[in-house]
């Protein structure tokens, strides 16, 4: 089985003017995730955009590890843009740009059923951080309360949870989703103060701006 999926993520967020946005959009399924994803280490990626919270465009590469974008071969395509990158990557034209490096940190390893799956049609993601002294209890709960609590609720795929090693905020939870409306549900909605710690531990929470976000998978490459 080739794997799919591993401990670290490349994510890219970027909002761009509305008469860019075509040719943006070209760029990025004609040539930029295709070159992405022909360097060793990147498993796999898809292209998404936001139905609520933003940046609007969200790139999302699955990689082995964060390691992987400090290989020769990485650093070579990223030292050696095409024409085509200079003039309509995110770099050139976005109002907004976030690049992010992320290492995974639940679940603990990435097991089979996680390494076996594609590109979710759907996410939510939250970027987040908390105070220094809440750190270590904040994530127990996390870990081992939030999380499993949604994983209960249909439509959710899995959760995982990543700390970045480049860009912020630090934490990154990433849900997952069948559809793009599983935490409009009555059974998300549920799981929210399901335990009595969870509207403290929220209280905690200073996510940037647009997160959360909800994005719905608008091209894949497969592998």
């Amino acid at each position: 089985m080739t794997a799919k999926k591993g401990t670290g993520l490349l994510m890219v967020w970027a909002d761009v003017p509305a008469d860019k946005e075509a040719e943006f959009n070209r760029w990025y399924n004609e040539e930029h995730l295709a070159e992405r994803l022909a360097i060793a280490g990147f498993l796999s990626g898809a292209r998404y955009e936001a139905v609520k919270g933003g940046p609007k465009h969200l790139a999302v590469y699955e990689l082995e590890s964060p390691a992987v974008l400090e290989s020769e071969a990485y650093k070579k395509v990223q030292a050696n843009p095409t024409p085509w990158t200079q003039r309509s990557g995110p770099q050139a034209i976005a109002t907004t740009f976030i690049r992010n490096i992320y290492t995974m940190i639940h679940p603990r390893a990435v097991m089979p059923s996680i390494a076996a799956s594609g590109m979710a049609p759907a996410l939510q993601l939250g970027r987040m951080d908390v105070p220094a002294e809440i750190d270590a209890e904040w994530n127990e709960w996390y870990n081992t309360v939030y999380v499993p609590n949604y994983e209960k609720v249909p439509g959710v795929i899995r959760g995982r949870r990543h700390r970045a090693v480049v860009g912020t905020p630090t934490y990154l939870t990433f849900y997952e989703f069948e559809h793009p409306r599983v935490s409009e549900t009555p059974e998300w909605h549920a799981q929210r103060n399901a335990v009595a710690a969870s509207e403290r531990m929220r209280g905690y929470m200073r996510h940037a701006p647009g997160s959360p976000g909800v994005y719905t998978k608008t091209f894949e490459i497969k592998k």
